[in-house]
């Protein structure tokens, strides 16, 4: 037990040492699957929001959505942008291209959809919104495609490539960019 402590500690800082400065630079490694008694712990790669710079020349309030990176850059202007840590679309789910936000909502109702429910019966038809709720504290909901950039309660699975092609955060990150971000930015998505 001991042994298996001092592993996840020494994992833990070395993730913590290879977190690069430059956003151009960022690649996440895998997670980290850590069996232990009480079942499997996964450990992402959640970095904290951090300004960088940024050099690509692209309207203030901006989003850029890095999924082969992991990470989403609010553009801030003056070469600098906020980047955050991501998760985002696993294997046959993962899209890319340009949309706006078209609407914004704050711990916001979900309604999984029927391709989604007959994936996974266990779902509900409906969820209200609140700290039980996948789609987390709030919701960035992309053009009139039913993908969004939203809060998670599931934060560890940051760094991964787990969801249905939405684009997921930490609940206090949701929070910053959902109070930074206006209805009409421009979001592009890049694999």
């Amino acid at each position: 037990m001991r042994y298996r402590f001092l592993t996840l500690l020494l994992l833990l800082t070395m993730a913590g040492m290879l977190a690069p400065a430059a956003a151009e630079e960022v690649r996440n490694p895998p997670p980290v699957e850590i069996p232990t008694l009480f079942g499997t712990i996964i450990i992402g790669t959640n970095f904290p929001r951090e300004v960088v710079s940024f050099s690509e020349n692209l309207p203030a309030g901006s989003i850029v959505i890095s999924t082969s990176q992991r990470r989403l850059y609010y553009v801030m202007g003056g070469g600098k942008a906020l980047r955050y840590a991501i998760a985002v679309g696993k294997e046959g789910y993962a899209w890319s291209g340009t949309s706006t936000v078209s609407s914004k909502r704050v711990w916001p109702d979900w309604n999984p959809p029927a391709d989604m429910r007959q994936r996974r019966p266990d779902l509900p038809v409906h969820m209200a919104g609140g700290p039980n709720n996948p789609l987390g504290a709030r919701a960035l909901y992309l053009g009139d495609t039913l993908y969004r950039i939203h809060g998670t309660n599931e934060p560890w699975y940051l760094g991964t490539a787990r969801s249905s092609g939405c684009i997921r955060m930490t609940n206090d990150d949701v929070i910053d960019l959902y109070d930074r971000t206006k209805i009409g930015a421009t979001v592009i998505v890049r694999r």
